[in-house]
């Protein structure tokens, strides 16, 4: 979801924000704004609700509830004394003006775009409510009858409406920038080479043709051509490979990798947007502009209504005249249009929502569009990526293969010894293999790092050494090369201990396979989706992961803008939902119809995706589609349970029955209007977790 540099929630953040002005900074922030001109006024809802929700009750007092009187003991209801007709009234154009001024301009605004909707009914409703009811007012003071006022169905409709747009608006998760989230990738300053000296400068002063030193264990802070050094870069968060990647001079670094060991002069040849990092973020930019936001049925059938109920007033109106004269006539043509205005409606898609958004929740999944549960029913294929969504994204030690004559716990021990000295990401594996094992490390003398190939060091007068397979063929030392290959299909990537330039044996580390991703799959499978995998991974490692859960569908090797054209390929074939936790999956998690972010992945991931998923477990993401199956069941009984209230009720309110004595009074049809609002509320509580 796109922002214009900005965080918000809808209840806390907009405090103090108020109508036009609240909705001014929103419509520039929440996707679909645009497309939806009634949504762009309803300022700070929860406020609003629970103000016209106070207003309404000394209504309640003044004013019949449904044309009946009653008597609680000494009490009689309504209250009546002088002037309590024009206190309501005043009340009620406060309630008017405050409370259904969202509604108001929602309506003009939908009118002038002349695509009048849900907006538009309420206002439509809510002013022809209050206009009678000041009608009825003053009838009743300077004239000779004493006409019903709409008071009651003015207030609850503006509670009702408001009520279901706050719930609705809650729906609709907190956005974020996926900008700012790469931009915190990069460091905050830079050290530049200015004639023989480092100077520290702010990252956004960089130029092209600058040359910066970067220091082990820091960020590259721009794109740049290595000048100077060797070392090793984590470029996983980029490119999704899990195996560090050597470099040395005339090699190229991108902007927020991770230097390893080494000391690299790197000059610059690009910055800011024309990095690396910044096409990512014009490639998320574009993709989350480019999802299409599907139209809300409510706002559909409102749109119907609308119209409906406006050409059947019109009718009514018409034929009742010279039956009936024109103040009757005008009363079933108010009637008409006030019994139209959706309570039901309103409630109908806002109160599923809400309650399927907290059945997510309580299963570790925010939602931050509202549309994910329709767009996942109607998806086809779930994409997946590899490290950190199927498998663990943590390297773990996966074997240790020893030649004959020497022990597996020897060959560990010299291994963590060396890699103690190191910040080199496969390190942690293997030192956490050996704290596992309890094995103790050895004292070791002119420790350093080679550079590209590992780590040495000194023990008792004997060299020790942990190398790739690169080094011992550049030796010409002797290793068992079936045993590296097969370690290396399997995805690992492979270490050699030495002893005096004999190997002492192999450490495959690699990535672990989530326990649930098989299930996970299976589940998919069964729902009708079709897996695929897309990562930036090796094809060895990507087969042995895809087979290892089911997966047939593999494209490995891939870069940030590939996964993105393999995402709008499979959208040609159907709707996509989208798995992944790294930085080269922003951009597909925008582009897909439905993104899901993997929690322990990065920010710029989880900004640029429809649901999050905190606890990283496949399996979550399947329970999430089977509960958007079970959301939508509920929506759509809901909107016809909220549709049949105005199929029967406009009809009758028009008097279609009249002629056999059936009529519809505004009393009954606020009891029939309050039935249907209390059918779709226990339809949508009667919505259940699994």
């Amino acid at each position: 979801m796109k922002m214009d540099h900005m965080t918000m929630d809808m209840d806390s953040d907009m405090q103090g924000m108020d109508g036009h002005d609240g909705m001014a900074m929103m419509h520039h922030q929440m996707p679909g704004m645009d497309d939806d001109p009634g949504m762009a006024h309803m300022g700070n809802l929860s406020r609003k609700f629970w103000i016209s929700l106070i207003l309404t009750i000394p209504i309640l007092l003044l004013e019949p509830i449904m044309g009946i009187n009653f008597h609680l003991g000494v009490l009689s209801l309504p209250l009546r004394f002088p002037g309590s007709d024009y206190l309501a009234l005043i009340i009620a154009a406060i309630l008017y003006f405050y409370g259904g001024m969202p509604f108001l301009r929602g309506g003009i605004d939908e009118l002038r775009a002349r695509r009048p909707g849900m907006m538009a009914l309420i206002a439509l409703g809510i002013t022809v409510a209050f206009g009678y009811s000041v009608y009825a007012v003053l009838a009743g003071t300077f004239g000779n009858s004493s006409p019903m006022n709409f008071f009651m169905e003015l207030a609850t409709l503006i509670d009702v409406m408001l009520l279901g747009h706050w719930l609705e608006m809650n729906a609709v998760m907190r956005a974020g920038d996926a900008r700012s989230a790469l931009q915190d990738l990069l460091p905050h300053t830079a050290h530049v080479l200015q004639d023989g000296e480092v100077h520290d400068v702010d990252q956004h002063s960089l130029q092209v043709g600058m040359v910066v030193r970067v220091l082990a264990g820091e960020a590259v802070p721009a794109d740049g051509r290595i000048e100077n050094g060797t070392s090793q870069i984590n470029e996983a968060l980029l490119t999704g490979e899990s195996k560090p990647v050597s470099k040395k001079v005339g090699k190229t670094v991108i902007g927020g990798t991770t230097n390893g060991d080494g000391v690299l002069d790197v000059q610059l040849t690009a910055v800011g947007d024309d990095t690396f990092l910044g096409q990512i973020a014009t490639l998320t930019a574009a993709a989350q502009g480019s999802k299409s936001h599907a139209e809300n049925m409510a706002g559909r059938v409102a749109s119907w209504l609308f119209y409906i109920a406006l050409l059947v007033a019109i009718i009514a109106f018409a034929i009742w005249t010279p039956v009936s004269g024109v103040g009757a006539a005008m009363m079933i043509a108010v009637t008409v249009l006030v019994i139209a205005c959706p309570h039901a409606l309103g409630l109908a898609l806002p109160l599923v929502l809400a309650r399927a958004t907290a059945f997510a929740a309580n299963d570790g999944l925010l939602l931050r569009n509202r549309d994910a549960f329709e767009r996942s029913r109607q998806a086809r294929y779930v994409l997946l990526d590899k490290t950190g969504t199927i498998t663990q994204g943590q390297f773990n030690l996966n074997q240790v293969v020893v030649t004959p004559g020497n022990d597996a716990d020897e060959v560990l021990t010299v291994a963590a010894s060396l890699e103690q000295q190191s910040n080199h990401p496969l390190a942690a594996g293997i030192l956490r293999a050996a704290k596992q094992r309890q094995l103790p490390l050895l004292p070791l003398k002119h420790v350093n790092a080679i550079a590209g190939v590992g780590m040495r060091g000194e023990n008792n007068g004997q060299q020790l050494a942990i190398v790739n397979a690169a080094y011992l063929d550049q030796k010409k030392i002797a290793y068992n090369q079936a045993e590296y290959e097969r370690a290396a299909r399997a995805g690992n990537t492979v270490s050699f201990v030495l002893r005096d330039d004999q190997v002492l044996g192999m450490l495959a580390v690699g990535d672990q396979v989530k326990t649930d991703a098989a299930a996970a799959i299976g589940g998919f499978i069964s729902l009708g989706y079709t897996p695929v995998m897309l990562t930036g991974d090796n094809e060895f490692a990507a087969r042995a992961v895809a087979g290892s859960v089911g997966i047939t569908d593999v494209h490995a090797a891939l870069m940030p803008a590939d996964k993105v054209k393999l995402v709008q390929q499979y959208q040609e074939q159907g709707g996509v939902i989208m798995v992944g936790d790294g930085i080269n999956d922003a951009p597909s998690l925008a582009q897909a119809d439905v993104g899901f972010a993997i929690g322990s992945g990065t920010n710029v991931a989880i900004e640029s995706a429809d649901v999050i998923v905190v606890k990283s477990q496949l399996t979550d993401v399947l329970a999430f589609l089977k509960l958007a199956r079970r959301t939508s069941r509920k929506m759509v009984q809901n909107l016809w349970w909220a549709s049949a209230y105005n199929i029967i009720a406009i009809p009758l309110a028009a008097g279609v029955l009249a002629p056999i004595g059936i009529t519809l009074a505004p009393a009954v049809g606020g009891l029939i209007m309050a039935a249907s609002a209390i059918i779709v509320a226990l339809n949508a509580l009667s919505l259940r977790a699994e």
